[in-house]
């Protein structure tokens, strides 16, 4: 009976033991589930949204802390290049459709997750001592130095050398151009005085205290300005950058947005 009293002790201990791994194996495993893993996404924008995206990594990080955010900010056009070079991007938000458009038909940008999000209004801006008497885009036969982005890889440039052309002014100013590598190169120009007068978009003139907006180009003087937005098909973080995209389309992104002078587009 001592023995098998014994056996009977030495079964029950092993049951318990093996429980007790099994519990902690599962309590791991839980653990490893709720877990979410660090991920840093990487997104390409146009120096225009600057100001906007910013309030908005701020937002989405203190609700995702797993998340970091990282923005190269630069001309949609040289963005768009790197990209298609290769660049580790997870998001493209361009200032230009044609830009943008070039990376969906090479199958860079998942159709899926690509949508026109914002709209912006082109202006001419002066400093805010300005002497030289301009007050419209007609007006800037009379400036020294006009600066504009290059038309090449700034849609902004694009939109303002389009605008001057059908004004029918862009062959008298043309020798006057000081170009810059983006909207946010012309608005510092502008600032310190080292041009007369700048074409800058309205989201960019209003963040800034040292210009005055003088005029709005008319719509029917240039393209449609259109920021698209898409996921790159080739990311790492396909599901977090989708999550992202998502965020970007909702009530309160657009606020911030339209907080800094953007126009939420319907879809």
């Amino acid at each position: 009976m001592k023995k098998q009293y014994q056996l009977f002790s030495l079964l029950m201990l092993l049951m318990l033991v093996i429980s007790g791994c099994s519990t902690a194996d599962q309590s791991k495993k839980s653990a490893g589930q709720t877990k979410e893993k660090n991920v840093a996404l990487t997104v390409s924008a146009a120096a225009s949204l600057q100001n906007a995206l910013t309030d908005i990594k701020a937002a989405y990080e203190k609700a995702h802390p797993n998340v970091t955010i990282t923005y190269n900010f630069g001309a949609s056009g040289a963005l768009q290049q790197q990209i298609s070079q290769g660049a580790p991007v997870d998001l493209f938000f361009s200032a230009a459709e044609d830009k943008f458009n070039q990376l969906v038909q090479k199958g860079t940008i998942e159709k899926q997750k690509d949508a026109d999000l914002l709209g912006n209004d082109l202006v001419l801006v002066v400093p805010k001592d300005n002497t030289k008497g301009i007050k419209d885009f007609t007006d800037l036969t009379k400036a020294a130095k006009i600066s504009l982005g290059t038309p090449e890889s700034v849609p902004a440039g694009q939109y303002g050398k389009e605008t001057l052309s059908n004004l029918n002014i862009w062959n008298a100013v043309q020798g006057k151009v000081v170009y810059a590598k983006d909207v946010r190169q012309v608005l510092t120009y502008v600032e310190t005085g080292n041009v007369d007068a700048g074409i800058v978009y309205k989201t960019d003139a209003l963040i800034s205290p040292k210009v005055t907006i003088i005029a709005t180009a008319k719509d029917s003087t240039h393209k449609p300005i259109i920021y698209p937005v898409g996921v790159i098909k080739d990311s790492a973080h396909v599901k977090d950058a989708k999550q992202f995209y998502d965020y970007l389309h909702n009530a309160k992104s657009v606020r911030t947005f339209e907080k800094y002078g953007f126009k939420g587009l319907n879809e």
